[in-house]
């Protein structure tokens, strides 16, 4: 049986350029990696991430800095190759993979899953360690069904003053209280 990717690493320098190419193929233009660009450059980028398997990037995500509320991040972008979305390994290295079912349609192959998992985790450890190298909270702007089940909350935006659509807007933090913040997301996101 073939095992999905399990390995999280920092992005180095010497990976920006599969994660350009990723970030392409997954978002099918140029937006998102002229994001990332922008965002290395103006030094407001917290962290990058990626899930490499048989020599490739299957996965990554990104947290920039949030120029407020102080302390919180944002997640943007998380990219999965396009045949490796929704779970789904197709003619992978010379044989067909399935796609797990049932109690297992997480894992081993919900790349994206895993991704949203260890940052969670994260936070979690942030909260108990009081590491102040992490962000406090994290902002995402998605698809509520997929970031709710990586514990992302919707509830918790509504007290949020938000350039984007509340409808799409999710925190990850360690409480269940209604911040009433305004967003200030870094410049790159003006731009795009």
């Amino acid at each position: 049986m073939v095992v999905g990717p399990d390995v999280i690493r920092n992005v180095e320098d010497a990976d920006f350029e599969a994660v350009d190419a990723l970030l392409r193929a997954a978002f099918g233009g140029a937006d998102e990696a002229n994001l990332i660009r922008r965002l290395r450059a103006d030094g407001d980028m917290w962290f990058e991430w990626q899930t490499p398997w048989h020599g490739e990037m299957a996965g990554y995500l990104a947290v920039s800095r949030m120029r407020a509320p102080q302390g919180w991040g944002c997640l943007a972008p998380v990219a999965v190759r396009p045949e490796w979305q929704r779970g789904r390994l197709v003619e992978l290295y010379g044989h067909t993979v399935v796609p797990a079912t049932g109690a297992d349609a997480r894992y081993p192959w919900r790349i994206g899953s895993r991704l949203i998992s260890m940052l969670r985790h994260l936070i979690d450890d942030r909260l108990s360690m009081q590491n102040a190298d992490l962000p406090s909270t994290l902002v995402v702007l998605g698809e509520p069904s997929f970031y709710e089940r990586g514990g992302f909350s919707l509830a918790q935006t509504q007290g949020l003053t938000s350039p984007y659509p509340l409808s799409h807007t999710l925190l990850l933090r360690g409480d269940d209280d209604v911040p009433e913040e305004t967003l200030v997301y870094p410049a790159a996101f003006d731009a795009n």
